[in-house]
């Protein structure tokens, strides 16, 4: 990710995911003893989502065919074969 400083606190962590297909979905999970959903979005192909990891959000799971892109690398999700 050129041009793009890396934070040092890891709750002001931004996280980009591109939807490759249509239908991505990208969930927020909450932080604490309970973890729970807390925000959804679904994504159709070509969109864009920039999130960022916040002192609610502890995880965020993406479902469908996305390129995640983070100050720690890329990787591509993938759809599970049926």
């Amino acid at each position: 990710m050129n041009g793009v400083k890396k934070m040092a606190n890891s709750q002001s962590d931004y996280i980009v995911i591109k939807a490759i297909e249509d239908g991505v979905n990208v969930i927020g999970l909450t932080r604490g003893t309970d973890t729970k959903f807390h925000h959804s979005e679904k994504l159709d192909k070509g969109e864009v989502m920039i999130a960022q990891f916040t002192e609610h959000t502890s995880a965020i799971k993406v479902r469908g065919k996305a390129k995640i892109i983070t100050g720690n690398g890329e990787i591509e999700s993938d759809i599970k074969e049926k």
